[in-house]
């Protein structure tokens, strides 16, 4: 087949929360996007030189000869989506995101254009707010003298898919933003506004340039550094938006405050640091704040020796990723909570169910999946809601709350994999599915290669870290899972996991016969909260050593939570059948039986 290549303005297009209202009313939504099409879009192309090459279903690829034609056409419809759904529900206006690049591109014979210049601006149009334009760097230089628009420089993003970073620059499109391209003498004399970044629907965060304290301007780089490295580490988190380090490190010798850092870089959470060396040590201090109210949520101090820079800035960068992921999602969460129940979006009704769940009652877990059906209708690629709800099922099951487990199993199972094509490269949510994968599916083809992606993509997640040990003893890796574990812990000691980390890494020294070291970790455990499966451990311990009484009281307190009998229990643990007959075999002790 003929090709060609050439040097393209390529505008890419898409309607924002599109699933979700195709599956609230499939055959409204389609109507009116293709008499916004037809009506708007279509004439706004055709009246800038565009030419449409490519549909995508919700939106559309398509080509100018300039960028200042692709800008003029972007700002058109942009500017008339407002007025057009003025009086439409808001849960039913169709609202766009724009991206824009020039660049290479490949053209086929039958005039469909594909190469990086398309790809870049496919994902740039992913990057944008809704109701905004996004540019790339070779766009934005096009049309900068030319634009009389205010300007959000986002630095260098990396985009999915495309090797190298791209700079992109943020157009807010208002119902007051000027609808023409200025003049250099109207530039020059005319003050532009300053657009304030609204805030993203996921925790957001701005790492900020660390101060120097030691008196060597040598150790700057040290510094800067530090904030790339963290940055680099909270990227990994999907369940949290954080600003490029190139605008953090912009405010450098400014002096701004938290407030002023959070609007314009339009984000709620500021991690704050100091670095200050001492003859062959470093003390770096930590601290972040909610910039809605000013109040510090978590604070840090790291000591070390200078010995590997390289590696005391990945440790340090990891442990603050590892901290920040459950301290930021416990302030959502009680941000979720107070917020009214009808203005509750589906990240809102995500963030309620997580402690309803947490409870690990009957109760608690039906409260959780019926906010997360509501988050799911909401939202139906939300993939942390989806996880969370195989979650739901997976206890139902092995608490033995179910009256029909077949049925759990199958919902559980069709929401794995909607979680896992929703969010293929969110590693918490691979993580979490991996787990349940081991007791739904009863099987480790899917779920130990999920485990084992979910940490290559962030190992600086206690939550990564904790359900991969779970596989990991599910597979019979014993000492390889308690290793996961305790990475774990060491990331997040004292957070909503540490119950569980206990009893799992209880069982794994369990079933290395190690019992004296388990009994001591199942007993903190049950400290926090009354569980089947945490007394049941205790008992089989209690049992091997041969403490008969003790090992009693603890499967009367079993069976006074859960009608299932212990064998049944045991069967739903982690490990192989070795693992789990030597647990029965301490029931089988703490009982008088040989």
């Amino acid at each position: 087949m003929a090709e060609s290549r050439k040097i393209a303005a390529i505008l890419a297009a898409d309607v924002v929360g599109f699933s979700r209202m195709t599956s609230a009313d499939e055959d409204d939504t389609l109507a009116r996007l293709r008499t916004l099409r037809s009506d708007l879009i279509d004439p706004a192309v055709a009246t800038h030189n565009g030419r449409v090459f490519k549909r995508t279903g919700d939106g559309a690829l398509i080509e100018f000869r300039s960028v200042v034609d692709a800008m003029r056409c972007a700002i058109a419809v942009q500017r008339s989506m407002p007025e057009r759904f003025a009086g439409v529900p808001e849960d039913r206006r169709i609202i766009l995101r724009i991206g824009i690049h020039l660049g290479d591109v490949v053209e086929e014979s039958d005039g469909d254009l594909m190469g990086d210049g398309v790809n870049i601006a496919a994902r740039l149009e992913g990057v944008a707010q809704p109701g905004t334009i996004c540019l790339s760097e070779q766009a934005y230089w096009q049309v900068k003298s030319r634009l009389d628009l205010a300007v959000t420089d986002l630095g260098p993003i990396q985009l999915k898919n495309i090797a190298e970073p791209i700079r992109a620059y943020l157009l807010e499109v208002g119902p007051n933003a000027p609808t023409k391209f200025a003049t250099p003498v109207e530039l020059a004399t005319k003050e532009k506004a300053t657009t304030r970044p609204t805030l993203p629907d996921k925790p957001s965060i701005a790492v900020m340039p660390f101060a120097n304290m030691s008196g060597d301007s040598e150790q700057e780089y040290f510094a800067d550094g530090m904030v790339l490295e963290i940055v680099e580490a909270l990227s990994r988190i999907k369940s949290i938006f954080v600003v490029a380090s190139a605008s953090s490190l912009s405010f450098k010798g400014k002096g701004a405050s938290p407030q002023d850092v959070s609007q314009q870089l339009g984000v709620r959470y500021i991690l704050e640091g100091s670095v200050r060396k001492s003859g062959g040590r470093v003390r770096i201090g930590v601290q972040l704040i909610d910039a809605s109210d000013g109040g510090q949520i978590w604070t840090h101090r790291f000591d070390d020796k200078l010995d590997d820079i390289f590696a005391l800035q990945d440790a340090v960068a990891l442990a603050v990723a590892g901290k920040i992921e459950p301290t930021v999602e416990l302030a959502e969460i009680r941000r979720a909570v107070a917020r009214p129940t009808e203005s509750a979006n589906s990240h809102d009704l995500y963030l309620r169910a997580l402690p309803a769940f947490r409870t690990y009652t009957k109760d608690g877990t039906l409260t959780a999946l019926d906010l997360l059906s509501q988050a799911i209708a909401l939202d139906a690629a939300n993939g942390p809601a989806l996880a969370l709800a195989v979650s739901c099922h997976r206890a139902f099951i092995v608490y033995g709350w179910s009256g029909d487990a077949a049925t759990n199993r199958r919902e559980g199972i069709l929401l794995a994999h909607r979680a896992i094509k929703a969010a293929p490269d969110d590693a918490t949510v691979l993580a979490s599915v991996a787990n349940d994968l081991t007791v739904l599916e009863k099987s480790l083809e899917a779920a130990l290669p999920l485990a084992q992606r979910a940490v290559s993509i962030n190992p600086g997640s206690a939550s990564v870290w904790f359900n991969s040990g779970f596989v990991q003893l599910t597979a019979g890796n014993t000492e390889l899972a308690i290793q996961h574990l305790e990475n774990a812990m060491r990331l997040d000691p004292a957070g909503p996991n540490r119950p569980l980390n206990l009893l799992f890494l209880a069982f794994g020294h369990a079933v290395e016969e190690r019992f004296d070291e388990a009994l001591a970790m199942v007993r903190e455990r049950n400290q926090y909260s009354e569980s089947p499966s945490g007394y049941l451990l205790l008992a089989a311990c209690l049992g091997h050593l041969r403490q008969t009484g003790p090992a009693l009281a603890a499967l009367a307190r079993y069976r006074l939570l859960t009608p299932l009998p212990a064998e049944a229990f045991l069967d739903a643990f982690p490990g192989d059948n070795r693992h789990r007959k030597l647990l029965k075999d301490g029931i089988a002790l703490a009982e008088g039986k040989t």
